[in-house]
C-alpha cells in the first residue's frame, strides 16, 4: 500500500511513465506548507485539481484555513495555461484563487453540477460522485468527453466492498480517515444497507488539540444518521461512544481486540464500515470476518 505521492515517489512516478504516456495523474502529498508547492514545481501540471479542503492534519498545521492555504499551493503554481479544478462551495479557497488562469468550478453551483446521463458509473455513494465530477472537470480541461460506463476497481482498503456468506456486506476504507470522509462514509453505509448498519471507526490522527470534540462529533452524526451498531477501535475513538449510546455500542482497545470480537457482534444481513486512520491497522477486522465468512461467488465490488 505504497503512496508514491511524495518528494521522493512523485519524481519516481514521472520518470517511470512509458514512453507515449499522454496523460498522468499524480496524486500530491501535503503534511506541511511548503511541500505542495515543492510538487507542483517537480511536476509542473496542465491541470490542479483540489477535491475538498477539511480538518486534516491539523496536528501539524494548526486550523482548517492553513490546510487551505497549503491545498493551495497547486494553484499557485500552476502556469499561465494550466486549469484549476475547484469544489464550488469552498470559501476557504476562494481567497487563493487566481483570475489569470482557468478556474472550473465543480459541484452545486458550479459551472459542473451533476454528471451527464450518458455516464454510467458503478458507485453511487454521494462523496464518490462528487469526486467523480472533479475527474471529469478535469479530462474536460484536457479536451476529452467520456461516456459509457466507466469502470473504477477501488483499490484495498479504499472503500472496496466485499459480499460474503449469510449476506454480510464489509465495507474496507481503513487507509485514511479525517472528519469529513468518516462522516460521508457513514452517511453512505446508512443509505446503502439493506440489514443492519454496523460502524467499526478507528482512531482519526494528527487532528491536534480538538482531537476528543472531533470523534465526539462522529458519534452524535452517528446516532443521528441511523447507524445501528457502532464499534469504537483506539483511545482517541472511545470518545465517539457516549453521544451515540445506547446497547449496541462497543468499545474495544486496538485492531486485534475487535478482529476477535467482531463476529460475534455482526449478525446475517448485516452492512459492516471498517474505517479508520491507517495506523490503527483496522484491515485486521476486515479479514477476521471474511475468515469466519467466506467472500460469496463475485463478491468484490
Amino acid at each position: 500500500f505504497e503512496n508514491l505521492n511524495t518528494e521522493i515517489g512523485l519524481p519516481l512516478t514521472i520518470l517511470g511513465a512509458p514512453l507515449g504516456t499522454e496523460v498522468l495523474v499524480l496524486e500530491m502529498a501535503m503534511r506541511g506548507e511548503g511541500q505542495i508547492a515543492e510538487l507542483t514545481r517537480i511536476a509542473q501540471p496542465d491541470v490542479g485539481v483540489i477535491v475538498n479542503v477539511g480538518p486534516v492534519h491539523l496536528e501539524l498545521l494548526g486550523s482548517v484555513e492553513a490546510v487551505a492555504r497549503a491545498k493551495a499551493e497547486l494553484i499557485a503554481g500552476l502556469g499561465p495555461d494550466a486549469v484549476a479544478v475547484v469544489p464550488a462551495d469552498d470559501p476557504l479557497l476562494q481567497p487563493h484563487l487566481r483570475d489569470e488562469i482557468r478556474t472550473v468550478h465543480f459541484g452545486p453551483g458550479g459551472e459542473l453540477e451533476a454528471l451527464p446521463h450518458e455516464l454510467e458509473l458503478p458507485f453511487a455513494s454521494a462523496h464518490m460522485r462528487s469526486n467523480a465530477l472533479a475527474a471529469l472537470a478535469a479530462v474536460r480541461a484536457l479536451g476529452v468527453e467520456p461516456s459509457g460506463r466507466i469502470e473504477v476497481e477501488l483499490s484495498k482498503l479504499r472503500g472496496q466492498r466485499l459480499l460474503l456468506e449469510d449476506n454480510v456486506v464489509v465495507i474496507n476504507d481503513c487507509y485514511n480517515a479525517n472528519p469529513m470522509s468518516m462522516r460521508a462514509a457513514l452517511n453512505d453505509l446508512a443509505e446503502s444497507a439493506s440489514g443492519r448498519s454496523v460502524a467499526v471507526l478507528g482512531d482519526m490522527r494528527e487532528l491536534g488539540p480538538d482531537q476528543r470534540r472531533f470523534h465526539a462529533e462522529l458519534g452524535a452524526h452517528a446516532k443521528e444518521v441511523g447507524i445501528d451498531v457502532l464499534v469504537t477501535v483506539g483511545e482517541m475513538a472511545r470518545d465517539a461512544g457516549p453521544p451515540f449510546g445506547g446497547e449496541d455500542l462497543y468499545s474495544l482497545e486496538d485492531a486485534q481486540h475487535a478482529a476477535s470480537q467482531i463476529a460475534s457482534i455482526v449478525e446475517p444481513g448485516d452492512t459492516v464500515l471498517v474505517k479508520g486512520s491507517r495506523g490503527v491497522g483496522l484491515e485486521v477486522v476486515a479479514e477476521a470476518l471474511c475468515e469466519v465468512l467466506p467472500p460469496a461467488a463475485g463478491g468484490a465490488d
